[in-house]
């Protein structure tokens, strides 16, 4: 039985690269090491800072997080709020310019100040992340896409991580939050045709009953039934992000971050009693994960606003 667990890299660039081999890239970048039957993938949000949605994909995509401190600068500054807001199990790794009182004042009175810290070793590292893994969770099949792309003599390929269950070859499932049902016609795991991936394994899946063009980052394939979809997001408890300095309140416009999803919406109600955002188009819905607010257009500071646990 084959394992896998996918890591974020943040923090410091060209990192990620000297951990596994480049694979697919785009806003992020892939890397890729696979180890007597155990696949490591790693995720860098390249086009960070320049854009923020890259941080978010690559924590929403990870089972684990390496922060790495190698400066203190504003991106890390702001890699550091968001990394904490995330939900990932997170190590900092801390660079030699970098000393244990600097850092300690950068991580005081959050969840990072009681994080693993380990120094920046590269094979120390490497030998590190091959040793985590994904949790496995049980349930109807759900495969969130984070790139896609049509093949000749394929036809359209999804990539992604099966986050729950067990995806078989041709499995007929939902391409949420459309109503298209597609059939799995194939699946590949590292270059390598299966029968079936298991939760935490990478595939490349060709799908038959949609053209590549139709899908986007976010999308996910599971079972009819197993999720929601609809334009408004909700959460009883709001947790705002202690360093954020601006001011967007009920009506402003803002970006929503749920899943591997990034896209505009408009505050209805954010504070002490909850949050209701309303997006530009129905996402997918899935209770009890959280989903992130974000300000693009704040001057200074981090642009994430804060987060709540999304309700049915």
């Amino acid at each position: 039985m084959t394992t896998g667990v996918t890591v974020a890299v943040v923090g410091a660039p060209n990192i990620a690269k000297e951990l596994g081999k480049r694979g697919t890239e785009s806003d992020i970048t892939l890397y890729n090491t696979v180890t007597e039957g155990h696949a490591t993938t790693l995720v860098e949000p390249t086009q960070f800072p320049e854009k923020f949605a890259p941080l978010l994909t690559a924590l929403a995509m990870a089972d684990h997080c390496l922060l790495v401190v190698a400066e203190l600068s504003r991106p890390v500054a702001e890699t550091i709020a968001t990394v904490e807001m995330s939900g990932a199990p997170t190590t900092v790794v801390l660079g030699p310019a970098v000393g244990e009182p600097e850092l300690a004042r950068a991580l005081k009175g959050g969840r990072l100040e009681s994080a693993p810290r380990v120094p920046l070793d590269l094979p120390k590292l490497r030998e590190l992340v091959e040793s985590w893994k994904a949790p496995r969770v049980e349930g109807p099949v759900r495969v969130p896409i984070d790139h896609s792309f049509p093949v000749k003599g394929v036809g359209t390929v999804a990539l992604g991580v099966v986050r729950v269950g067990t995806l078989h070859a041709h499995d007929r499932l939902r391409l949420w939050p459309t109503p298209k049902v597609l059939d799995i016609r194939s699946i590949q795991v590292h270059d390598i045709d299966r029968k079936e991936a298991e939760c935490g394994e990478r595939v490349g899946v060709a799908l038959k009953g949609v053209d590549a063009d139709e899908l986007s980052r976010g999308q996910v394939l599971a079972p009819e039934g197993a999720l929601a979809e609809g334009a408004e997001l909700r959460g009883s408890r709001f947790v705002r992000c202690r360093y954020y300095r601006g001011d967007a309140g009920a009506g402003a416009a803002v970006h929503v971050s749920h899943g591997l999803q990034v896209v505009p919406a408009e505050i209805g109600e954010v504070g002490p009693s909850g949050a209701r955002v309303t997006a530009d188009r129905p996402l997918v819905r899935m209770v009890g994960s959280s989903a992130y607010l974000i300000d693009l257009s704040v001057p200074a500071g981090p642009r994430l606003i804060g987060s709540f646990a999304v309700e049915g």
